[in-house]
Parts: C-alpha cells; structure tokens; sequence
C-alpha cells in the first residue's frame, strides 16, 4: 500500500464503497466515517494526508465538520457534494477547502486531484532536479534553465513553476496554488496567481516559440509534456 492515507466522510453507502474500492485499487489507505461527528472524530484522532468530505452528511454538515477541523489542522480537503451552486463552492472555499468536485464526477478525475496532494505530501520527497521538456530546474542551487539559458525568477514565481512541474499534464486550480504557496490562512484574491502567472511566462516563455504553461479556461494551468 501507498503512504498515504485518506478519510472519505460520505453517508451514501453505495456511493462511499465504490469510492474506497477504487481508491484500495490505486492502493491508497482509506478510512471511512458515515456522517460528520464520526468524520470530526477520526480526524482528530488520525493524522491524515487528505479527506474527502460530502457536504450533506448527518449529525454535523461537512461545511462545519471542514470549519473544526481548520481549527487544528492544515489536512488537504476535497469537498464533494451533489450541490453545484456558485455560493456552495465559494462557501467551501472559504472555511479551508482546497478543492471541490461536484457529484456526479468521473473516478478518474478525483484520482488525479488525490495526485496532486500525493507528490507534494512532503518537502522532504522535494526531487533535487526537475526536468520537463526543456525546462531544467535544479533545487540544489535554486536555479531554473530553459533550453541552456537561466531564468532568473523570484521565491513565488520559482515555487509556482516547481508546482507545475512536478504536477506537469494535471491541471492546477488557482485554489490549489494558493494553498500550497501562499497557504491555507491566506484570504486576499485568487487572481493573485494569475499575476505571478503572466510574470513566470514573461520570464519563460516570451522569446520561445513552444509555450510551457497552458490555460484552461475556467479551472487553472498546465505544463504538458514528458
């Protein structure tokens, strides 16, 4: 089994067993709680590298079950929910979620969301060198070349692109930047990202015609490549 273990929070059966079974196929530990007391319970009790959490669950919401458990810990959140309303998500995101998926979603897709959280677990997995394309980044020095030449970048735009490259061929949500840049406690605008964004690709792209970072439009960006 894999280093990594999951609390599902999710009071449909059916739905919670398919969830697990699929996740024990990847090989990942999965705990799961039926409803929002014993989801608060085993949080508190478990160190866990990622929960997932239905927002309409029994005995406490998941909202308020994500609020508490932003009390004393910075586990990552996936909220799942069959609610798809704008204030809904925004609501989530706002009391500590890192992610929101809207039921129904593809197994595949939550697969690759848990991806991400699973290579930044830990900074002490931080890879010595990072190579993507003909990108070169070097984490013994701090420095980045693309295509032989170096690019100078400041400690936001180098932990960016680190995060991109890393994840390359997983779209990242802005909400997933600032969580693992600017942390869980910041509360200024998302569109921070898309300003260090257009500063990385000054400094990256401009001059090359095969551009590294990708937008998709209404979720986050993309460095694709092997």
């Amino acid at each position: 089994m894999k280093n990594f273990k999951i609390l599902l929070v999710e009071d449909e059966r059916q739905m919670s067993m398919f969830i697990k079974m699929e996740l024990n196929h990847e090989e990942y530990t999965v705990d799961v709680a039926y409803d929002g007391r014993e989801g608060l319970n085993l949080s508190e009790e478990i160190e866990y590298d990622l929960i997932l959490l239905d927002i309409m669950i029994p005995k406490l919401n998941g909202i308020e079950v994500c609020r508490r458990i932003r009390k004393f810990s910075k586990v990552p959140i996936i909220m799942l929910t069959a609610k798809d309303d704008v204030s809904d998500k925004v609501l989530g995101l706002d009391i500590g979620a890192n992610d929101y998926l809207t039921k129904p979603f593809a197994i595949e897709e939550l697969l690759a969301r848990i991806r991400v959280y699973e290579r930044n677990k830990s900074p002490k997995n931080k890879m010595d060198e990072i190579k993507v394309r003909d990108v070169v980044m070097d984490n013994k020095i701090h420095k980045v070349k693309r295509a032989g030449k170096e690019i100078e970048l400041t400690k936001k735009e180098y932990d960016i692109l680190e995060m991109l490259l890393i994840n390359k061929n997983v779209v990242l949500t802005r909400d997933q930047l600032i969580n693992k840049i600017w942390g869980y406690e910041y509360i200024g605008d998302t569109n921070v990202v898309d300003v260090f964004i257009r500063y990385l690709r000054i400094k990256i792209d401009d001059g090359f015609e095969d551009k590294l970072i990708n937008t998709v439009r209404g979720v986050g960006y993309v460095i694709e490549g092997d």
